[in-house]
């Protein structure tokens, strides 16, 4: 058989039915209910957002303008473009549940060149993510040592992008290889520790918001917004970083006991308790601390210190770090699903797709931790932050397009959860996702374009050939990945 053009070869679309061959035998483990999924959710969008970057966009920070109390309104606005991509996501998870999550919702709908678009981004995506929550916990980690009187050399609690004298964030390094050694023990045993830190997370921001509104001063609401709507739209793009988590928990599909009966819901559940509790809790911090004083690296903390709690600041710090563990642990499960899925694909080396005695994939496990690892070490939070957020709402707006797509293309296929209003909602996911993507720095559009050229060249070089939608590929006649 003659090669296919390259026009046809790049459009090709992986049909539905061989996703669903793939999914009953596909190497990993399913160990995963509904709560277990939402709590994969919960931990992936709660964490770096109510610690660390709501006080950061209040504040502004040493490179941006205040936002102040408006910073609800800045979750709030990202929160409703969350919404339409969670939406188009939990239709696609009800119908698609695979680990590649909107890489293989890409293949399906648009074609192989968009599916390997966006998931040669999410592997950048997320392992940023890892690295900018780990960046996070690094405020928290000297606070809570400050705390218990011990003093963290200036030199290891960062660059010196972000700290006067700092040269390496080694916290953030050691929290990076932590928990990759966690994801590689195996998904039951991750599941595991993700629901109980995930209720023990929950449980401190409910402290923390309760015990708060006891502190609240009203004048601090004034101004409200110091900066005008300018700042809001460019915090929201800011601090849309904090409200997804469930497209990386999505990418757990094939490990779930009864995929698509529970991905919808996990999806949409763990949206829904996440903007409740950020709205309550940005209320609380803008309202304790003027904006203008709230710490940009850890603001409850200050907060609370603010306010003569100087133990509760101390409590808060210990269990933000371990908090925020559990948003590092869904991402890096999300980079190494998408980097398994791609590679069982053929437009990645097969090496990459192997799994162990726990259906673990160690090796991309591994090489995405320490990769995460030395991006945190080296790098602002800030950056990092946008060259993650550029990255997510470009996958949004392949979803979005992609329901759309799909739905007018094979209305035959059963899905377990329709999204309303179609196409009114995934257009609006498209038009809001844009927009925000405009709003961050010329730079992270540089450094994003980089990353997809380069990413090009791997598919025009190798996965194009070697891709198993290739009847002339180098895979077809080869055993099965082994375990």
């Amino acid at each position: 058989m003659s090669n296919p053009d390259t026009s046809r070869s790049v459009l090709r679309r992986k049909p539905i039915d061989l996703v669903d061959d793939e999914y009953t035998d596909s190497g990993l483990f399913k160990s995963l209910g509904l709560w277990q999924l939402t709590a994969i959710g919960v931990g992936g969008i709660i964490g770096i957002g109510i610690f660390t970057l709501a006080g950061l966009v209040a504040n502004g920070g040493a490179d941006a303008d205040p936002v102040g109390p408006a910073v609800m309104i800045a979750f709030l606005i990202a929160g409703l473009a969350s919404a339409a991509a969670a939406l188009s996501y939990a239709e696609f998870a009800g119908m698609i549940p695979r680990a590649g999550s909107a890489y293989t919702y890409g293949y399906v709908a648009l074609g192989e060149i968009i599916g390997w678009f966006i998931g040669w981004d999410l592997l950048l995506e997320y392992t940023a993510i890892v690295a900018v929550v780990a960046i996070g916990i690094s405020g928290y980690f000297a606070e809570f040592m400050s705390g218990i009187g011990v003093d963290v050399p200036i030199w290891m609690q960062g660059t010196a992008d972000t700290i006067e004298g700092g040269v390496v964030n080694l916290p953030a390094i050691v929290v990076c290889l932590f928990i990759t050694w966690i994801l590689s023990r195996g998904t039951k045993t991750f599941g595991r520790f993700e629901l109980v830190a995930v209720g023990l997370k929950v449980l401190l921001i409910l402290f923390i918001i309760g015990l708060g509104f006891f502190f609240v001063d009203v004048d601090n609401y004034t101004p409200f917004m110091p900066s005008g709507f300018g700042a809001v739209f460019a915090g929201a793009a800011t601090v849309f970083f904090a409200v997804f988590g469930y497209d990386a928990m999505s990418t757990a599909a094939e490990e779930a006991t009864d995929g698509k009966k529970h991905m919808p819901k996990a999806i949409l559940y763990s949206l829904a308790i996440a903007m409740t509790l950020y709205v309550l809790a940005t209320l609380v911090l803008t309202g304790m601390q003027n904006y203008t004083d709230i710490s940009p690296t850890a603001g409850f903390a200050s907060a609370f210190q603010n306010v003569g709690l100087p133990v509760i600041a101390t409590i808060i710090s210990a269990f933000a770090v371990i908090s925020i563990l559990t948003v590092m642990l869904t991402f890096l499960l999300g980079v190494t699903r998408v980097w398994f899925s791609m590679s069982r694909d053929g437009l990645l080396p097969t090496w990459f797709a192997a799994t162990d005695r726990h259906g673990t994939p160690q090796r991309v496990t591994w090489i995405a931790g320490i990769a995460s690892a030395l991006l945190a070490g080296v790098f602002p939070i800030r950056a990092v932050a946008d060259l993650t957020n550029i990255g997510i709402l470009a996958a949004f707006v392949v979803v979005c397009v992609a329901v759309i797509v799909l739905r007018r293309t094979r209305p035959d296929v059963h899905r377990t959860f329709k999204l309303p209003w179609m196409p009114v909602v995934p257009a609006f996911g498209v038009l809001s996702s844009g927009f925000l993507m405009l709003q961050l720095h010329w730079e992270t559009w540089v450094r994003f374009g980089v990353w997809l050229v380069i990413g090009l060249i791997i598919y025009f070089f190798y996965g194009r050939r070697h891709s198993l939608m290739n009847p002339e590929s180098p895979r077809h006649g080869r055993h099965k990945t082994h375990t």
